[in-house]
């Protein structure tokens, strides 16, 4: 799901308008970004929690050599998703429940061997065409 798609969903599901939905989206993701950026931490009850985390220089080593290499510190963006979150996407039957008809998964490919749509290795096998009569 994209933003545009998570727009519409959320302006379905809430009975508001998707301009007012997409534009409350941007200044959430603004904000936690400004916040982060600035260090400090943001925690969603229920869903994740945003933190920048400072990495300090460390030795490492070339693989292909076993040469010592200096690895400079970084920061870097930590998302955590927290119990909730988890939860809800390991038992699904605990997940909130939608109005009916705002959003449903796409349609599984029938046509590959096992339904995967990921590429694996059941997508590659196609059914034939049936052949016409005449």
């Amino acid at each position: 799901m994209n933003r545009r798609e998570l727009v519409k969903v959320v302006a379905a599901h809430g009975d508001l308008d998707a301009k007012q939905v997409d534009d409350t989206l941007r200044r959430l993701t603004e904000v936690i970004t400004a916040v982060v950026a600035k260090g400090e931490p943001v925690s969603i009850s229920g869903f994740a929690k945003f933190t920048k985390v400072d990495r300090p220089a460390r030795m490492g080593r070339n693989p292909a050599t076993g040469e010592p290499v200096r690895i400079k510190a970084s920061k870097k963006a930590r998302i955590t998703p927290l119990k909730g979150f988890k939860d809800a996407v390991m038992t699904p039957r605990q997940a909130p429940k939608l109005a009916r008809g705002v959003w449903s998964p796409p349609p599984a490919d029938s046509s590959a061997g096992g339904g995967t749509s990921s590429g694996g290795a059941g997508s590659t096998a196609k059914k034939k065409a049936a052949a016409k009569r005449a």
